[in-house]
């Protein structure tokens, strides 16, 4: 991996990690525990593609397991994390643009019920049998269903800077471009909220037309 994304990917691994102990694990939210590491691996995977991802996700698990409070084996997450990397990868488009935010949401769902499996599977042939008496199945819904809330937050900011830091042409284009690329749109068609930016093009827009349209008339006044 080049320098770029060692250092972007390792301040964005930082980062997830601290809020996702200091925050979210302290959230005590019924079932798992929003995965804004997993969710950062995916986004960058999604960008440096299936060799990046695999890579980006072996460091970020093996951070994860030498962290506090970090109470199993590790490598266990590096393992898991690099395989969800790898597979994340392998859907990046060639031309690196998305029409919609279903196929990153399904990755996202994808990626959490397989993080959830693997993670449990790994543990049962070490011996830790937690997620049995837990429930698997409560595990794997609430797991599927926080990362997908708060993907749309996580995923598109993570494509934005992964491309910036890049130098790739699609985070310099206009709105255009804005309509298709994932990291831009994710929001809007996945969501349905509105981008400021592409509000205030539509303004923008519209004043041009009035202004256009009242030279118009003065022409034929005249």
């Amino acid at each position: 991996m080049r320098f770029n994304r060692i250092l972007l990917s390792s301040a964005l691994v930082v980062v997830a990690l601290v809020l996702q102990v200091s925050v979210l694990a302290r959230l005590h939210l019924p079932g798992a525990v929003p995965d804004l590491l997993l969710l950062t691996v995916l986004g960058l995977a999604l960008v440096y593609g299936h060799v990046g991802g695999a890579l980006v996700g072996f460091g970020a698990g093996l951070l994860a397991d030498l962290a506090p409070p970090a109470d199993h084996a590790a490598g266990r997450y590096a393992l898991v994390l690099c395989v969800i990397g790898y597979l994340a990868g392998l859907v990046k488009p060639e031309n690196g643009r998305l029409k919609s935010a279903a196929g990153p949401l399904a990755v996202v769902a994808a990626a959490a019920i397989g993080t959830t499996l693997l993670y449990a599977g790994v543990g049962a042939l070490v011996g830790d049998t937690a997620a049995r008496h837990v429930g698997l199945g409560s595990l794997l819904f609430t797991a599927a269903l926080y990362d997908l809330l708060l993907a749309p937050f996580v995923v598109p900011g993570v494509m934005a800077l992964a491309r910036r830091a890049e130098n790739d042409p699609l985070a310099e284009t206009g709105a255009a471009a804005q309509g298709t690329d994932i990291s831009a749109g994710w929001l809007a068609s996945g969501t349905g909220l509105r981008i400021g930016g592409q509000r205030g093009l539509r303004v923008k827009a519209a004043r041009a037309r009035t202004a256009r349209a009242g030279r118009i008339k003065g022409v034929k006044r005249l």
